[in-house]
């Protein structure tokens, strides 16, 4: 079935598996590394100051280093540079396990470490993803592993919580280090070094397809973040159900949202994800004490944001990017998602000033806001791509009826 699959939608088998083991590993790792500085600083009982200082500076390291990342794979092998950040990661996700007592600055300095080496990498294993898939089959792909993540990330947090943190910090590390898997398969270079652009972050934000794009997902993000410490608040304990639940039913959304964006268009499944999502905000806000409106809230939000992390986070990028200019285009579409999470902090104290359904009624506003920019931007799954899907879908259709009366 899985070779069927990759027949039939022009992927290599090796590059499938090269790129599903790449992504799987480290979006899981991305996932729960914040969980290590979680169980640190509950075991400090640190100040609110304290706490904010620390993920502030992992999240500032982890944007500044994305940065870095994207400059130093151009100076040497792609693939020599995922390795070496792998091996980084499992070095520093083993940090924890190597001390007995910790103080605030052995947080900070952990927080650091694992900013570095979370986000080095990021922008060569994104990029290495888009070159190996192409326009007609991103979609699919990247929600085949989308989905694999969601289902296997909750899971995993799970036992980590489970464990203390010294063990959790070596388990951690070992599943970290598995990413090597992938140097057995012998994976392509993709690209030369010779075919490396130099396109600067001003050239790719004056490109107004691609600014269109940026300005909706980082909406989508702010809208995102800055409605977490309401959400957790106002729905109490039902928050701990959506924070579990919602990864499981957005990993199936991305997969259907990336297999979608293969067959009708990026934007159109964008277009859809952003309604439902701006509906799912308003209902909560109008009938904000019943319970069918809380699981109506759970279903569409996590349908909506499985749908556009797809697009957004895997797809979109490479559809709008070139051979050897990929690494800044991921980069600068990585940025909203941990910039807003800064903006998080800082404003929590004071959002949380605001009544919920009046937050609840900002966030629909802006959500449908944030369409308008969709409405100007091109489709970047090219029409005669969605054309021939039609084609084949009508000749398949009419070879079945020719059958049925033969």
């Amino acid at each position: 079935m899985l070779r069927k699959f990759l027949v039939g939608h022009s992927i290599v088998r090796k590059d499938f598996f090269t790129v599903f083991i790449l992504l799987f590993n480290s979006i899981v790792w991305l996932y729960v590394t914040p969980i290590i500085i979680g169980n640190i600083l509950n075991g400090l009982n640190a100040t609110y100051t304290q706490n904010l200082s620390i993920w502030a500076t992992y999240y500032a390291t982890l944007i500044g280093s994305i940065i870095a990342g994207s400059i130093l794979s151009k100076k040497t092998n792609r693939l020599t540079f995922l390795y070496l950040w792998i091996i980084l990661g499992a070095a520093t996700s083993l940090s924890p396990a190597l001390l007995n007592n910790f103080t605030v600055i052995h947080a900070l300095i952990i927080s650091i470490l694992l900013g570095v080496s979370s986000g080095l990498g990021i922008p060569s294993c994104w990029a290495y993803f888009a070159d190996c898939t192409l326009v007609e089959n991103r979609g699919r792909i990247g929600g085949i592993i989308l989905l694999t993540s969601n289902l296997f990330a909750p899971l995993f947090v799970i036992s980590y919580m489970m464990v203390n943190l010294i063990v959790g910090s070596i388990i951690f590390a070992v599943w970290r280090g598995s990413g090597l898997i992938v140097f057995f398969l012998k994976p392509d270079e993709k690209i030369a070094s010779e075919m490396k652009k130099n396109d600067s972050f001003t050239l790719i934000l004056r490109d107004k397809s691609f600014l269109l794009y940026f300005v909706a997902w980082f909406m989508f993000c702010l809208v995102d973040r800055l409605g977490q410490p309401i959400l957790k608040s106002f729905f109490g304990d039902f928050h701990y159900l959506i924070v579990m639940i919602g990864p499981i039913i957005g990993g199936f959304s991305a997969f259907i949202g990336g297999v979608l964006s293969d067959r009708i268009g990026r934007k159109r499944v964008l277009l859809y994800g952003f309604i439902t999502l701006g509906i799912a905000y308003a209902i909560i806000s109008i009938v904000p004490a019943t319970i069918v409106s809380w699981y109506f809230y759970l279903i569409v939000v996590s349908i909506s944001t499985g749908i556009l992390w797809v697009i957004f986070f895997l797809i979109v990028w490479g559809d709008l990017s070139q051979y050897g200019t990929r690494e800044k285009y991921y980069v600068i579409g990585a940025i909203p998602l941990y910039l807003t999470n800064i903006i998080q902090l800082l404003s929590t104290p004071y959002i949380t000033l605001i009544p919920e359904t009046s937050i609840f009624s900002l966030a629909s506003f802006f959500l449908f806001l944030a369409v308008l920019p969709l409405l100007y931007a091109p489709e970047t799954l090219p029409e005669k791509k969605i054309r021939l899907r039609r084609l084949r879908k009508y000749m398949e259709a009419a070879k079945k009826v020719k059958k049925k009366y033969i």
